[in-house]
This record gives structure tokens, sequence and C-alpha cells, in this order.
């Protein structure tokens, strides 16, 4: 399964689980990124970090360190 670091420009994934170690899993909840919400990668910084993403219609940065604790499924 790919987590959500693994994604490229423009691809659309559906949010799976979160990997056992992930400590801010409360937050990301919080901001919508929950089993089953579809994300779409929008793209990196200019250094590659963080990542912009749009979930449900809204844009959110995410540090690619939380990125690739997060499974998804590309759709």
């Amino acid at each position: 399964m790919k987590t959500l670091n693994d994604l490229i420009d423009g691809q659309t994934a559906k949010i799976g689980s979160y990997k056992p170690t992930l400590l801010a899993a409360r937050r990301l909840m919080e901001l919508g990124l929950m089993p089953g919400v579809e994300v779409r990668f929008i793209k990196s910084a200019p250094l590659g970090d963080p990542i912009a993403l749009d979930v449900e219609g809204r844009q959110l940065s995410l540090r690619r360190e939380d990125a690739a604790q997060i499974l998804v499924q590309p759709v």
C-alpha cells in the first residue's frame, strides 16, 4: 500500500489508515484526514517539504514526515 507521501502532483487517493507509530493522528483527523476521505496531491514546496493537499475542497499543508505515516489507495 502507498503512503500519502508517495503521491505525485494531481494524483487522487483515498485514505486507508494511519501507521501505528503516528503520534499526530488526532490532529490529522481534526483536519479532515480520516479513513475513507479522498485527497488530491496538489504540489510540493520548492524544497520538497511541506506538501499541499486538497481535502474535500479545502487546501492544507502537511509535513512529508506526517504524510509518510498515512496509508492511501490511489483512485
